[in-house]
């Protein structure tokens, strides 16, 4: 069933918590309005990197949470751009709205946002292997378990669609407690939609985990402020990097 099954909807109640939080009446007029919601913020913040958008209600107030890659663009100059989303949401919904936003700290194991990178690049005409193989590497490098990414199509302006898929380290997708990320994106080009798929596994959750949506995003953001926003150079970055080990005067280098 994991390969056939999308592996967030298959892990709900075990390793992920549900994006939209309420219950009460109305439920199809409400899920409609949580999807008027959402693609009204997909289409507006298009430019500011979406990681998920989580929906909690109480009975009068709508609580947004907006966790994007690039949070300046969302919130604008002096919280201007802010105030004008809230207003435009009240007017979707007629009803009171609140935005919270949170930073991802690592936007390189997002698969919302790596597939969302993928098809932009698709569309701007970057060929397709350099641009997934890069993202590739850069989950990996970040400190991704395993990473899966699979594009369907009229793929390099073939006449007939195929479909390829590439893979480094391991996705369990049978595996319950596999953390697995996953994200469909589409690249509208010249000669049709190409679908990009994109799995990422972020390890193993032993134990009883908090299922609540912004779990861990608060605490993360709350130290992040506290230690100031991590730099470009140094031991902050991941990967390979580091001082080296100095060569011993009796080791000889072999050519």
């Amino acid at each position: 069933m994991g390969q056939k099954t999308n592996p967030i909807s298959n892990r709900i109640g075990i390793t992920r918590g549900w994006d939209s939080n309420w219950c009460g009446g109305n439920y199809a007029e409400k899920i409609a309005e949580d999807y008027k919601i959402r693609k009204y913020l997909e289409s507006r913040l298009a430019k500011a990197s979406l990681s998920k958008i989580v929906i909690e209600r109480t009975l009068k107030l709508i609580t947004v949470t907006i966790q994007a890659a690039r949070p300046g663009v969302i919130i604008g100059k002096g919280g201007a751009e802010v105030d004008k989303l809230k207003e435009e949401l009240k007017k979707v919904t007629g009803k009171e709205v609140q935005i919270n936003i949170y930073e991802v700290r690592r936007p390189e194991v997002d698969a919302r946002i790596v597939a969302d990178s993928i098809a932009r690049q698709i569309e701007g005409r970057v060929s397709y292997r350099r641009a997934i193989k890069m993202a590739i590497a850069s989950a990996i490098r970040v400190g991704a378990e395993g990473i899966k990414v699979q594009i369907s199509g009229r793929v390099g302006g073939a006449e007939m669609a195929r479909s390829e898929m590439f893979k480094e380290g391991r996705t369990p997708l049978h595996t319950f407690r596999a953390d697995i990320d996953y994200a469909l994106a589409e690249a509208h080009t010249k000669v049709g939609v190409l679908g990009v798929k994109v799995w990422i596994c972020n390890g193993e959750v032993y134990g009883k985990k908090d299922l609540s949506p912004n779990a861990g995003v608060a605490a993360n953001a709350a130290q992040a402020q506290g230690q100031g926003r991590p730099g470009r150079g140094g031991n902050e970055r991941g990967g390979r990097g580091g001082a080296r080990r100095p060569r011993r005067s009796n080791e000889t280098r072999s050519e």
